[in-house]
């Protein structure tokens, strides 16, 4: 059905958001699938000892994210586009629980940030140990982008010695060519330093999850179910008395004492008429 201009801005939004939600899902998703069946790094699940390390958990958390990110794409994509209420109705209803999930996960971050950061430090030691034994080129690009977020240098933070100095980020001053921050202990103060920033990146998530939750809602009250047909009910005379008078652009129908009834061909042909 045609959709008003607050209709297709709810739709066109719905489907930039689900464009994007999908990327980053299909990065969680492969970068977990990856770490967690490459050559690398599949002996560390075979091991009943490692398997509540912060790399093991982590790998798992990846994988279902994704996995999650993309079913909801799937019932928001199939529903903006092409319009159906049921789809948009179950999107609704994922970002709701999304939104609150990652509210609940940022106050627990906030709350217990030296132990999240502590573990966070723990997955990047993993990465990196894994990179240097077995220069997986997924664990480099990995290490690049951590590095470079977090403008540190490997585990030593020194960049002409490090293991894996060809992942580390350009200096920014003469002082790190020699020196910069390990990447371990910037992560660690990054959760501690930094806690309400991280909290505000939670809240933002939920933000953005909000606003697809009322696009979606919105969207879906737009779409109403289509009225019933409606009905002409003529009561039916003696076929002496009905006259028929032909036209060339409608049908009328001429009955005794009363006005002609004309009826274009368009009108006839979307209303039932019922006899009686």
């Amino acid at each position: 059905m045609a959709l008003d201009g607050c209709g297709l801005l709810c739709k066109y939004t719905l489907f930039i958001f689900n464009l994007i939600f999908a990327l980053v899902g299909f990065v969680f998703l492969g970068l977990g699938l990856w770490l967690r069946f490459s050559n690398s790094t599949r002996a560390i699940f075979q091991f009943e000892t490692l398997n509540s390390s912060a790399f093991v958990i982590a790998v798992i958390v990846l994988i279902i994210t994704g996995s999650v990110m993309l079913i909801v794409v799937v019932f928001g994509d199939y529903g903006a586009c092409n319009e159906k209420r049921c789809a948009l109705q179950i999107f609704s209803v994922l970002v709701s629980i999304l939104a609150g999930a990652v509210v609940v996960f940022g106050v627990i971050a906030y709350s217990k940030k030296v132990e999240i950061g502590l573990r966070m430090g723990e997955f990047y030691s993993s990465i990196y140990l894994l990179y240097v034994a077995h220069g997986d080129p997924v664990l480099a690009v990995t290490l690049t982008f951590i590095q470079k977020l977090l403008h540190c240098c490997g585990a030593t933070g020194i960049p002409s010695l490090d293991f894996a100095k060809e992942t580390c980020p350009d200096p920014d001053s003469i002082w790190e060519h020699i020196k910069m921050d390990a990447c371990p202990g910037a992560i660690i103060d990054v959760f501690n330093r930094n806690a309400p920033l991280v909290m505000g990146v939670f809240v933002g998530t939920g933000a953005l999850l909000l606003l697809a939750l009322i696009c979606s809602s919105t969207l879906a009250k737009k779409l109403k179910t289509p009225s019933s047909p409606q009905y002409i009910i003529l009561t039916q005379t003696p076929t002496s008395q009905l006259e028929y008078i032909p036209t060339s652009t409608s049908i009328s129908y001429s009955f005794p004492d009363q006005e002609p009834v004309v009826f274009s061909p368009l009108t006839v042909a979307n209303i039932p008429i019922v006899m009686t």
